[in-house]
Formats: C-alpha cells, sequence, structure tokens
C-alpha cells in the first residue's frame, strides 16, 4: 500500500515459500534476483483451495504468515494478511 501501490523495483534476495496441498504459489524473480524496473507489485501469485471459502481463506492467511520476501522490494504481504482477517 505505500504510495499508492506504486510498482517497486530492485533485488530479490530471497523467497521462501512452502505450497502445500491447499497452497500454491509461483514467483517471477530473475536468476540474479532482479525484478524488472517496469514490472509491477505483483513478481509472485499464491493460490489457495478448500472445500469452503473460509477454508481457503485460513489457508491463504497461513501462507502469508509464513512467507519470507527479503531485498529491497516492498510487498503487500501484511496488508493481504490483514484485509484477509477482517
Amino acid at each position: 500500500p505505500d504510495e499508492g501501490f506504486k510498482p517497486t523495483s530492485g533485488k530479490i534476495e530471497r523467497v521462501k515459500f512452502q505450497s502445500t496441498n491447499r497452497v500454491w504459489g509461483y514467483f517471477s524473480v530473475g536468476a540474479n534476483g532482479g525484478i524488472h524496473e517496469f514490472a509491477d507489485s505483483q513478481f509472485g501469485h499464491l493460490f489457495a483451495s478448500g472445500r469452503t471459502r473460509e477454508e481457503a481463506r485460513k489457508a491463504l492467511v497461513l501462507a502469508l504468515k509464513e512467507i519470507d520476501v527479503r531485498g529491497d522490494i516492498r510487498t503487500t504481504v501484511e496488508y493481504l494478511i490483514k484485509l484477509l482477517e477482517t
């Protein structure tokens, strides 16, 4: 949400994410850890499933709380957690 979700660029040092049978994702990070300067804030995507929407929501919140993204960029992880918990 920084600066109205303005795109961010820079290097990614680390993306730690473990897919499960309920949550999976992918990330578009170059071999050198770079994200193109014109890329938007969506350098990765997570998807969740469940028997109900509520199960999927809870699984996604848990995955977001466990993801670790380190580098020069800003992420919306904390914002998304708050949004999904309201």
